[in-house]
């Protein structure tokens, strides 16, 4: 005999919600940047590692929390702002 749950809504497996999944994704982004830290590689090339996964995470930032995600133009727009300004900020800590 089959025994049924009095609350249906909750016996079936639900996704995770976006702003869960951006979560995991920028803890794993931080726990590789950690990780980064710890190789044995040049200081420049840490730099611009650590530079690259910041910037993997501001872009999950402004799409999953923001919601910019329904907006491509704005998204775009303040990726490429944010992508010019690491280059700079890279360029300038290689001087």
């Amino acid at each position: 005999m089959r025994v049924t749950s009095s609350f249906s809504k909750y016996s079936h497996r639900r996704l995770p919600s976006p702003i869960t999944c951006a979560w995991l994704a920028l803890l794993a982004l931080s726990v590789a940047s950690a990780f980064l830290t710890m190789m044995p590689i040049a200081p420049k090339l840490l730099g611009g590692g650590i530079l690259i996964l910041a910037l993997a995470k501001s872009r999950i930032i402004l799409a999953k929390y923001l919601e910019l995600a329904h907006s491509p133009s704005w998204l775009r727009g303040f990726t490429m702002v944010l992508t010019a300004f690491a280059v700079l900020i890279f360029g300038l800590y290689l001087v």
